[in-house]
Order: C-alpha cells, then sequence, then structure tokens
C-alpha cells in the first residue's frame, strides 16, 4: 500500500513512522524551507539535512519521483519538497493524509485517492475527505470521524503539567530566529533561549527544550518558535509524542477500516 503524507512535521511524521512500521510505503511531501519547531521527530528535516532518522525509521530528500520510488524500495521515506502536493496525481497513491495541521483544508479533496484522511480541524468527513482524525488533546485524541468533523481549535496548547500556552515560545517581531539555546538543553524560567534581531526570547517555566525552530529562518512576530517541556526528560524530546502516536494509531485504523469496508462492497 502506498500512503502519501502531506507535512513531515512532528505529528505528520508520528503518522508515517505508525504507518511504515505496519508494512506500507510511505512519501513525504513538504515546502522548501519546513518551519518545523520540533526538528528532532520530524521527517521534514530531511529536506535541509538530506537524510534524517526518526527511532529506527530513515527517510531521505527525494530530488525527483523517479529517485523516490528508489528509495522506497530500498527502504526510506522519500521526502518530495512539493508544496502543491503534485506528488498525489503522479504517483497515484492508495491513501493521502493531510498531515499539514493548518486547521482548515488547503486543497485536499475526497478525490485525491481512493482513501483520504484528515487530520484535525478543517475536515470534513464524508465532504472532502473519507474519514477525520482527531487531533486536540484528551479523552477523544485519535479517534477517527467518518461522518463530521474534529473539535474545533482553541488555540491553546494542551497542558503538560498544568502549562498551557507558558511553555511555547514565540517570537516578539519580525525577522532573522537565532537560536542560543539547543534542543535537549534544560532552562530555567526567565532564561535566554534564543533571539530574533535582537529582541531576546526568554523560557517562561522551567524544563528542557523540546523543540526549537532551526537557526536563521525568517518569522514573523507572533509565530511558534520553541517549546518548552516542564517534565524535564530529555528522552521526550528525541521520540514521537504521545499525541503523535495516538494520532498514527487514529490513521491506521482509518485506513484498514476504510479498506475493508471498499473490500466488502466490491
Amino acid at each position: 500500500m502506498l500512503v502519501v503524507v502531506k507535512g513531515g512535521g512532528d505529528v505528520g511524521s508520528g503518522v508515517a513512522h505508525r504507518l511504515v512500521k505496519a508494512g506500507m510505503h510511505v512519501v513525504i511531501t513538504e515546502i522548501e524551507r519546513p518551519t518545523v519547531v520540533r526538528r528532532a521527530v520530524s521527517f521534514a528535516g530531511a529536506v535541509y539535512e538530506g537524510e534524517v532518522e526518526v527511532e529506527g525509521v530513515k527517510a531521505k530528500r527525494a530530488e525527483n519521483l523517479d529517485q523516490a520510488l528508489i528509495l522506497l524500495n530500498e527502504g526510506w521515506i522519500p521526502v518530495v519538497v512539493d508544496s502543491r502536493a503534485e506528488t498525489v496525481k503522479t504517483m497515484r497513491p492508495d491513501v493521502v493524509v493531510d498531515a499539514l495541521m493548518a486547521k482548515k483544508n488547503l486543497g485536499t479533496k475526497m478525490t485525491d485517492a481512493p482513501i483520504v484522511v484528515g487530520l484535525g480541524p478543517g475536515f470534513t468527513a464524508g465532504l472532502d475527505v473519507h474519514a477525520v482524525v482527531e487531533t486536540k488533546r484528551g479523552h477523544y485524541l485519535g479517534k477517527v470521524i467518518y461522518e463530521g468533523k474534529a473539535e474545533k481549535d482553541t488555540a491553546t496548547p494542551g497542558p503538560i503539567e498544568g502549562y498551557t500556552v507558558e511553555r511555547v515560545l514565540r517570537a516578539p517581531a519580525d525577522g532573522l530566529f537565532r537560536s542560543i539555546k539547543k534542543i535537549g538543553d534544560k532552562v530555567a524560567k526567565g532564561e535566554q533561549v534564543a533571539s530574533v534581531e535582537g529582541h531576546p526570547i526568554f523560557s517562561q517555566i522551567p524544563g528542557v527544550i523540546r523543540g526549537l525552530l532551526r537557526d536563521g529562518l525568517q518569522v514573523v512576530k507572533g509565530q511558534k518558535v520553541g517549546d518548552v517541556d516542564p517534565r524535564g526528560i530529555v528522552e521526550y524530546c528525541f521520540t514521537i509524542s504521545d499525541r503523535a502516536r495516538a494520532i498514527g494509531g487514529g490513521v491506521l485504523e482509518a485506513i484498514l477500516n476504510l479498506q475493508r469496508k471498499a473490500r466488502k462492497q466490491s
């Protein structure tokens, strides 16, 4: 089974990892300059670094679709720079997963593949996708929805150790992002982590840097540029999150269930 996952951020990568472990072939599409915060667990990093590895699964940048097919046969996840997802039209996959996490549908259609799955808000199961997987932390995280929508975005990060907005680092101004700390570093409350055009960014809580934007990227004021984990466990910075695993499980369930239904109908 061939799956195209649109978006190689931490959630899309968690989905891709789970599908590969279930025996599926996965291709990821990305933009030219991904602004991924949880870089240590995101296959999008292959766009910059050529190849990356997340929990034993490897991804490599593919310069074209021919190379992507070769990489698939060699056991890699090919990462194709394709902001318009033309790969979907060319490769004609069995499954398309929209993991852009844009909170709105940027063009995914139910006709893109025999099975199309959208993650989180912005999709309607039965209208533009075959299934939606709930992405909001809480009781229904990872639930598969076959009719209707996921819960609305609250714009508030899910709580970890009671912290929500406090654990997110945001750009204080427009400009180039410059990091001082790196992913996995422990920080104290009030300690400087990075800067944008000379404007410092301080951690609001004690913990460990779980995610941090790539140094030298252009950002806009208010953009998320980092994530501090108050649990302080360094291992969590370099492993797939519980949220991404749950969403990946929901996607796998959706694929297998929709595939079973299609076989019955045929």
